[in-house]
């Protein structure tokens, strides 16, 4: 069958794009729950203390190295087996368990708080010694200083590979459609088995896709740049401008 432009665009983008808020809620659920997962972990990995640091870090390098849909695959179809079936029939839970959108949920922001941790404790570790011992001598707690010093200079350190990390989770959320969440690859599959075309719902997912990661780049970057609005980066034309006011503030010097 010839590609038709007009299928993709009266067919299957409409489609696509109801799919969308499948695909978002999927990461913003997912990476809200794993930023709240990774800081104590994060935070765990980075302690002084054995008890603390080598858990953590030996639950990260397992999350790490493991790939994500085994992850979905044994919460999916093997949770069921480790609790009682009366249970999960009965139970306050049983409407989130029988639904395979929270099992993704689950499976997603365990998988990336393993990777936010290890860029929270790099960026943790990247805070400079001298502001913490600042923080210490004006008489500021423990706790005090990792709020008003540590966290928000290592926010603006880990900013960029945070984002960065939220756009991988965007696009990891496709592995979702393996357990029937019908987000926009779940939706195109469907439209690829109901029509036998597989060009136009595979192309109409990677524009879909390419517009989230646009849509989400660009105000991103907006915020990174709002927060590191203090630091000013030194250009050719900025170091002439300061080499020019030097030697204007030398020839007042002289004439006085």
């Amino acid at each position: 069958m010839m590609f038709s432009f007009a299928f993709l665009t009266g067919t299957v983008l409409p489609k696509l794009i109801e799919a969308v808020p499948t695909t978002l809620s999927l990461t913003f659920i997912s990476g809200a729950a794993s930023l709240v997962i990774g800081v104590p972990l994060a935070l765990a990995a980075g302690a002084r203390s054995f008890a603390w640091r080598w858990p953590a870090r030996g639950w990260i390098t397992l999350i790490r190295g493991t790939p994500l849909l085994v992850q979905i695959y044994l919460l999916y179809y093997g949770f069921g087996q480790i609790l009682p079936r009366e249970w999960m029939r009965d139970s306050w839970a049983s409407p989130f368990l029988r639904d395979a959108y929270w099992y993704a949920i689950v499976a997603l922001a365990i998988n990336e708080s393993a990777y936010v941790a290890t860029i929270l404790r790099g960026a943790i570790a990247g805070v400079p010694a001298g502001e913490v011992e600042a923080g210490y001598a004006f008489g500021m707690s423990r706790w005090r200083v990792l709020r008003s010093i540590v966290g928000p200079r290592a926010l603006r350190l880990a900013l960029p590979a945070l984002i960065g990390e939220t756009i991988l989770l965007m696009k990891s959320t496709v592995l979702a459609s393996t357990i029937t969440v019908f987000d926009v690859l779940g939706t195109a599959n469907t439209l690829r088995f109901e029509t036998f075309r597989v060009y136009e719902p595979l192309a109409g997912a990677a524009i879909v896709y390419v517009a989230l990661v646009v849509a989400l780049t660009w105000p991103a970057a907006l915020l990174e740049k709002r927060l590191n609005r203090y630091l000013v980066r030194e250009t050719p034309h900025s170091k002439g401008n300061a080499a020019r006011s030097g030697a204007r503030v030398e020839t007042i010097g002289a004439l006085r």
